[in-house]
């Protein structure tokens, strides 16, 4: 069976738009529970001795600096180790210890997943999926930063009380369920709106 020249020409039309994704409000889960986390994880600014020290153990140079994991030019600093990990605060913090320069490429890639497992594997956008050079030695210095300080580990809930940290989290866990009551809502009108303006 032959397609048209008609046919052909619809299908490359319908490839060239792509419909925006369905945003809804359950959708967010991690992104409120991101925000849970970050409002309580310490931030210790480096000094500049430490900034210029991790530079070199990384191999970058501070006029031009380059993302750690696959060395096109660098947007923020990203967490090495995660900050969460199945929607609770793995211990880590936002210090110098625990952050390298990356771009956003590799920032929304590697996510919470461990460094060294993503970087080479053939995840999307990955360094080893977009066949990034060098990473074998990006590895080796990724390594030795991981030796360079220690990064501070904090035990929340010993810290604080467990009974404070639970009542916490299950002031998370309400904001969440709230959501989730609100889209129900917002489906049933969605289809409501869908069905007064396509009649």
């Amino acid at each position: 069976m032959t397609v048209s020249a008609d046919e052909m020409r619809q299908k490359l039309i319908q490839s060239a738009f792509q419909m925006p994704s369905v945003q809804t409000m359950v959708s967010r889960k991690s992104s409120i529970t991101n925000a849970f986390v970050n409002a309580i994880i310490p931030v210790v600014v480096p000094r500049v001795e430490e900034i210029e020290e991790a530079l070199m153990i990384l191999g970058l140079n501070p006029s031009d600096v380059r993302c750690a994991y696959c060395g096109d030019r660098s947007t923020e600093w990203d967490h090495l180790r995660p900050l969460v990990v199945k929607r609770r605060p793995t211990g880590f913090i936002s210090e110098i210890a625990n952050l390298v320069p990356a771009c956003g490429k590799c920032n929304q890639s590697k996510g919470n997943k461990p460094w060294r497992e993503w970087i080479l594997s053939k995840a999307r956008l990955s360094p080893t999926g977009r066949g990034s050079d060098g990473i074998a030695a990006r590895v080796a210095r990724l390594e030795r930063y991981e030796q360079w300080k220690p990064p501070t580990v904090v035990d929340f809930g010993s810290l604080i009380g467990e009974a404070e940290w639970q009542a916490y989290w299950g002031l998370c866990d309400a904001v969440n369920e709230e959501l989730r009551k609100a889209q129900e809502v917002a489906n049933r009108l969605r289809a409501q709106i869908v069905g007064a303006i396509t009649k």
